[in-house]
């Protein structure tokens, strides 16, 4: 369940942080080398913890967490769209960084990107190898021996 807290995290903030820095934040011109490459690299650690999740054989709760909130704020919005909306930090007492974030995570999920994320993070839930423990896939330990042995 940690590692759907951090996905979770890494998709709503570190995710909304890139894309508000690579759109060129409130500035309507475009932004600088720097940033770019920052909100570029920053885009491709989101995608490498997602990757990661999608793919890699840990509990399905990563995944579960992480769609469920995705897909959850998706259907708000698609059903009252201030309420929805209204999610977003924009108080001017909030942190700068919060603030680019909420406008980024504003902009994916008004685009439906939050929605193709939290489909494809729920893919894996229904997968039944995900369910069963490692430990299912080898026999126990036991030696077989010849009918007219003594040991």
């Amino acid at each position: 369940m940690l590692i759907g807290l951090v996905v979770t995290a890494a998709v709503l903030a570190g995710g909304g942080w890139a894309v508000q820095q690579a759109a060129g934040g409130s500035v309507a011109a475009a932004p600088d080398s720097q940033t770019l490459w920052i909100a570029l690299g920053s885009m491709a650690a989101v995608g490498l913890v997602v990757g990661l999740v999608v793919a890699g054989r840990v509990s399905p709760l990563a995944t579960f967490l992480p769609s469920m909130v995705l897909l959850a704020w998706t259907v708000v919005y698609a059903l009252d769209v201030n309420r929805a909306l209204s999610f977003v930090p924009v108080e001017p007492s909030m942190h700068q960084l919060v603030r680019e974030a909420g406008a980024g995570a504003r902009t994916l999920l008004t685009t439906g990107v939050f929605a193709l994320l939290g489909v494809a993070l729920f893919i894996p839930v229904l997968m039944p190898s995900r369910w069963s423990r490692r430990d299912d896939d080898v026999d126990e330990e036991y030696e077989t021996t010849p009918e007219r042995s003594y040991y």
